[in-house]
């Protein structure tokens, strides 16, 4: 039997096709390797506070990361802030604002991340904040007060409402009932208006009183009580209604001339709370309205009407006038605790 010839040409073409076929997938394979899918962008949230968690807002914040370029934000009023799309991988936030020390806080996103960050406390940067501790002017005025509350003529006599501080701070409402309360319920005003007394009784003046010791009560009431309202009237009440001081600023400068003069216009000029000069409505009205209730308890013999009235003020007023003359020139110099 004869062997049959073998087409080489058909096996040729079978080998050339098998080599093409694994060829093809070797190739399908290997751009399958390298072709990595595309990753998804994250994203960065967080807040910017002070150390006791209070919100900033306007801090800048920039995010920076490699290969891309750095991306900047600002803080809203909640202190909050975001940055989206963010590649993923290694990043590093740093964080400013005026008068804080600078923060930078690195980390890592994973694909597809939102990163809530903690809060970021900051911190105030050394010398950012310069502190002056300012009294505030009733303090000032409440340490003056228990300085003059020192000051006694011969180291008996109140003498109370006289500043040596020609620039002192104004007194609010309260220190100027305190000043003039601590005047009325000093012992020696008591003494003084018991021996005034005792002079009326022995003149036998307003005699609707009457003798003896009712006599002597009555007339020390009646004295004690226009001395009162006059004080109050004058150096509480209306110089808080009209914001003036009722203190005597001494001068103690200048010519003997000058100081003469000032010593005695300050019987009708008071230096307002603004530290201006201004008409003494409050020594003025504050003796009419302590005459007029006068008119209350005094003997009916003895009320005059409103002319007394006023003529009682107009005596106050220069009695006000000789008083600031002795301020000015003599009782400084024999007042205890006074400032040289």
């Amino acid at each position: 039997m004869c062997a049959q010839p073998v087409d080489m040409s058909f096996r040729y073409r079978f080998i050339g096709a098998l080599i093409a076929t694994v060829l093809l997938r070797a190739v399908g394979a290997s751009s399958q390797t390298v072709a990595a899918p595309a990753q998804s962008p994250a994203a960065i949230t967080g807040q910017v506070t002070d150390e006791v968690d209070a919100a900033i807002p306007g801090a800048t914040i920039t995010l920076a990361q490699e290969g891309t370029a750095s991306r900047t934000t600002v803080s809203q009023e909640d202190g909050r802030f975001s940055f989206v799309n963010v590649v993923p991988g290694p990043f590093r936030l740093t964080v400013s604002v005026r008068g804080f020390a600078l923060f930078e806080q690195p980390g890592v996103l994973a694909a597809g991340d939102t990163a809530m960050l903690l809060p970021i406390r900051l911190t105030l940067a050394a010398g950012a904040i310069e502190v002056n501790v300012v009294p505030d002017r009733t303090e000032v005025a409440e340490r003056q007060i228990k300085q003059q509350e020192r000051q006694r003529i011969l180291a008996i006599i109140p003498n109370f409402n006289v500043s040596y501080d020609p620039h002192a701070a104004p007194l609010n409402p309260r220190q100027k009932f305190q000043l003039t309360w601590k005047t009325l319920t000093d012992p020696t005003q008591f003494v003084a208006v018991a021996i005034s007394a005792g002079i009326q009784q022995a003149r036998n003046d307003f005699t609707g009183f009457g003798d003896g010791l009712g006599g002597y009560g009555k007339r020390y009431a009646a004295l004690y009580g226009t001395e009162f309202t006059g004080t109050v009237f004058g150096h509480a009440l209306f110089p808080a209604l009209f914001k003036q001081d009722p203190r005597y600023f001494y001068k103690g400068r200048g010519s003997t001339r000058s100081r003469i003069g000032y010593a005695i216009s300050r019987s009708v000029v008071r230096t307002g709370d603004n530290g201006r000069a201004q008409p003494d409505y409050s020594r003025i009205l504050g003796h009419l309205a302590a005459g007029a209730i006068s008119n209350l308890y005094y003997p009916p013999e003895n009320r005059h009407g409103v002319g007394l009235t006023f003529s009682n003020a107009g005596l106050a007023v220069a009695g006000a006038a000789a008083g600031d003359l002795l301020q000015e020139f003599v009782w400084k110099h024999v007042t205890s605790h006074a400032p040289k």
